[in-house]
């Protein structure tokens, strides 16, 4: 009886473990797609504020982020500088990220 239970025990730490390194492993992809997803707004932004595509700046990051399957938080344009925020849920927490494009100074 005693060599089933700890069979038992030495398992239901294994299964504990396991769910936790998928979890960890899951939020960080979901973090990257976010950052990316990040990068190309911001890009989109910039492009748009420099007259390369038309368009309203964070209109062009809104509709980038949304492609990117994330939300667009906060668009600041300045001059021709874009930085944008997006986040995205994962679980039960967000994960959030930022960038910024523009000409460098």
């Amino acid at each position: 009886m005693a060599g089933a239970a700890t069979a038992i025990g030495i398992l239901a730490v294994t299964a504990t473990l396991a769910v936790g390194c998928a979890a960890a492993g899951a939020a960080a992809i979901r973090s990257a797609q976010v950052s990316a997803a990040a990068d190309g707004a911001a890009l989109a932004a910039a492009d748009a504020a420099m007259g390369a595509v038309p368009g309203a700046p964070c209109e062009q990051a809104t509709r980038v982020a949304a492609l990117g399957g994330v939300e667009l938080v906060a668009c600041d344009i300045d001059g021709v500088v874009a930085t944008v925020e997006t986040a995205a849920p994962v679980g039960v927490s967000r994960v959030h990220a930022r960038a910024r494009a523009g000409p460098p100074p």
